[in-house]
């Protein structure tokens, strides 16, 4: 081996503090995320190697497009998991589900078709341009339910990037905080990127999840995790992480 080859060679991949990915969209053909077993077998073999043995997936629930039920959702599932038997793969899939704060999620909460996370939690997504007004009251109230409130992805609402004070509001009200590690790539780009690493400094994040939709997010979290930047956000971050209590 040449002087040249040896600088030139990637930093080794980082492993995953955690084993268990709490939101991902692999169940096939019900979201904008895999479109059928053998995309989400191909893609779940991947998430292997980086230390992933059990996948809750959370297939989307949406007023107007991703209006999933149970009738939806768990065929779709057992098709995922007939596949992975005949692949060979040892990694674990169950699901549950991302919800939006919406009327179509209170209505299927109500009729007792959602599916919580382990632990009666529940991993609730918020609307893209503006929170809710009463949303405060809305997370109290699920709470009231006995349920366990995770907000999905904070650091890409754009209406909390210049109210950073909103973060530590909704978190000292028990409300749980799940970033993406899409985020922490620079996937969607420098403003959630930097939103992602303030929680993680302020110790605000207790989930971690890939959202895995497709091929090309798998590929940018894998160019991530061959970097040293990764090492270093993971280990600060991995003795608060929840992921594996999920059980």
């Amino acid at each position: 081996m040449s002087i040249f080859s040896f600088f030139s060679r990637q930093p080794r991949k980082v492993t995953l503090p955690f084993t268990t990915d709490m939101h991902c969209h692999l169940v096939p053909g019900v979201d904008d995320g895999s479109p059928d077993a053998a995309t989400s077998v191909k893609l779940i073999e991947q998430m292997h190697g980086w230390g992933i043995d059990r996948i809750i997936a959370t297939p989307h629930l949406t007023e107007g497009t991703f209006e999933n039920t149970p009738a939806t959702l768990d065929p779709a599932l057992d098709e995922l998991r007939a596949a992975l038997a005949a692949s060979g793969s040892p990694v674990e899939v169950t699901r549950s589900s991302e919800n939006r704060l919406d009327d179509f999620f209170a209505a299927q909460l109500k009729a007792g078709n959602v599916t919580p996370l382990p632990g009666n939690v529940l991993l609730v997504e918020l609307p893209w341009y503006q929170e809710p007004f009463n949303l405060d009251a809305l997370l109290f109230e699920l709470k009231c339910e006995g349920y366990n409130v995770v907000i999905a992805h904070p650091e890409r609402y754009a209406y909390y990037r210049h109210h950073p004070e909103r973060y530590e509001s909704l978190h000292a009200q028990d409300n749980r905080f799940q970033i993406n590690l899409l985020s922490l790539a620079g996937y969607y780009g420098k403003s959630e990127k930097n939103v992602a690493l303030h929680l993680v400094e302020r110790g605000l994040v207790d989930y971690i999840g890939t959202d895995i939709h497709n091929q090309r997010h798998v590929t940018a979290i894998d160019e991530w995790l061959r970097t040293r930047e990764a090492q270093k956000v993971l280990d600060s971050v991995a003795p608060r992480l929840l992921n594996d209590s999920l059980r």
